[in-house]
């Protein structure tokens, strides 16, 4: 993959000084953007993120400071130098206090110029952009998807773990992996785990472990994710729906880096970062009694917030192609594409399931279209069937706990006391089960002799 150099953005209203300013960053290999007022810079800005913006201080309109604030407001990560000939020392102080990078008066001297870009755009993160990998699976356009990366790539050079929040289908778990490849902790497992669909009962084995006999069916010792995450990142996703019962137990976890499997008077020790994520309000959860004020303290040291596609409709046309590039390799079948009137019946869906919803939009297209081009009136027959209600936990969990002992019998056959011992219940309690269920164990003992 070519790699690009960073992109810096000029902003001075002095037709001679800006062509000046380009000629020099242009001869030291960086690529570069002018403006010629605050207003055009943050119109660019909006459509394409730079990586440093240099603006002079004195401009007719909005001046450098004001473009700063505005710049810092929503993108408190984009380094800005500010560049003047009417710069004292009082001047320099206030804006480096406020955040500004650098404070240069004019005539610049180019080594110095050169000297700040290259400070400036080290410790932001932008000079190093290498191939981009840690964050290829992420496709975007969007300045604000291009800000959290942003972020995220600083943080992720520090062991502070992470709180990501965002509605369902947003790439939360897809953010945590960018996170993990752009982290001294590359090299090691990336592991993860949704708290809300795993029973109770089993969700303390899945993070801590378990000891042989710590209870029936146990026969073999069992690592938990968090000794299995050691030395890389341990993605918990939907932390929100942690029970309460478990939280003090990973609270000991975080604090002391060592779990204790169930069944064992033993600590192990651990070396994990945490990435934590969740769609819901941890404010009301705390509020409620619902999530542990001092486990909420240590998960959400950096939060992020990973905006919803109606939130970032630029990045629709790109998420489409992409997902149909996909598919044509899948399915060893010709390219599609949509029409211009389907694109726009896209691009202005309420998209309510956010990219998992465009997926599934795009894949059902696709899988009807008679012909390389998709129709708009297939995109509105699958935006229309896309549209399904959210159930409630308790459904999800019932859904999940009758697909996991349908599994568990098919798998055994319909023995219903290796079933048991493969979900660490006695029959008695597995048997209550499969009447709770409905299921007879008998069937599946017919299915296999049929």
């Amino acid at each position: 993959m070519t790699e690009h150099p960073p992109e810096i953005l000029l902003v001075d209203d002095d037709q001679d000084i800006l062509r000046l300013l380009e000629m020099r960053l242009v001869a030291a290999r960086y690529r570069v953007t002018t403006a010629t007022s605050a207003e055009e810079a943050l119109t660019r800005i909006g459509f394409h993120q730079p990586d440093l913006v240099i603006t002079d201080l004195r401009m007719s309109g909005m001046d450098g400071m004001a473009l700063f604030e505005r710049i810092h407001a929503g993108q408190p990560t984009l380094p800005v130098i500010i560049l003047t000939a009417h710069g004292t020392i009082p001047d320099a102080v206030s804006a480096t206090r406020s955040g500004v990078f650098g404070f240069l008066t004019k005539p610049f001297d180019s080594k110095e110029l050169l000297a700040h870009v290259e400070q400036a755009l080290r410790i932001a993160g932008g000079a190093a952009r290498e191939s981009g990998e840690w964050r290829s699976a992420i496709i975007t356009r969007s300045h604000l998807m291009e800000e959290v990366l942003r972020q995220a790539q600083l943080v992720a050079a520090t062991d502070a773990s992470m709180l990501v929040h965002g509605d369902s289908g947003t790439g939360k778990e897809l953010l945590a992996q960018a996170i993990h490849r752009a982290s001294p902790r590359a090299k090691g497992p990336f592991m993860a785990i949704n708290c809300a669909a795993i029973p109770e009962h089993l969700l303390e084995s899945e993070l801590f472990g378990h000891a042989r006999g710590a209870f029936s069916g146990a026969m073999y010792a069992h690592k938990g994710l968090f000794q299995a995450a050691s030395g890389g990142t341990l993605f918990l996703d939907e932390i929100g729906d942690m029970p309460l019962v478990l939280q003090p137990k990973l609270l000991r976890a975080l604090q002391d880096r060592t779990v204790r499997p169930v069944g064992s008077t033993e600590s192990v020790a651990v070396d994990v970062r945490i990435v934590s994520a969740t769609h819901q309000d941890l404010e009301t959860a705390l509020a409620e009694g619902r999530m542990r004020e001092d486990l909420y303290y240590r998960l959400n040291v950096v939060s992020l917030h990973l905006p919803g596609l109606a939130q970032r409709r630029e990045d629709i046309p790109l998420l489409a192609a992409h997902f149909l590039d996909k598919l044509a390799v899948r399915d060893h079948r010709p390219m599609r594409t949509f029409s211009p009137e389907a694109m726009e019946l896209l691009i202005n869906a309420p998209w309510p399931g956010n990219v998992r919803q465009l997926q599934n939009v795009v894949e059902q297209s696709v899988a009807l279209s008679p012909s390389t081009v998709i129709s708009s009136s297939l995109v509105q027959q699958a935006l229309r069937q896309d549209v399904q209600p959210m159930v409630s936990l308790d459904e999800a969990r019932r859904v999940f706990e009758h697909d996991y002992l349908v599994r568990l019998l098919k798998t055994t056959e319909g023995n219903v006391t290796q079933a048991a011992r493969m979900a660490s219940r006695n029959r008695t309690e597995f048997y209550k089960l499969l009447q709770r269920h409905g299921l007879s164990a008998n069937l599946f003992k017919q299915d296999k002799s049929s």
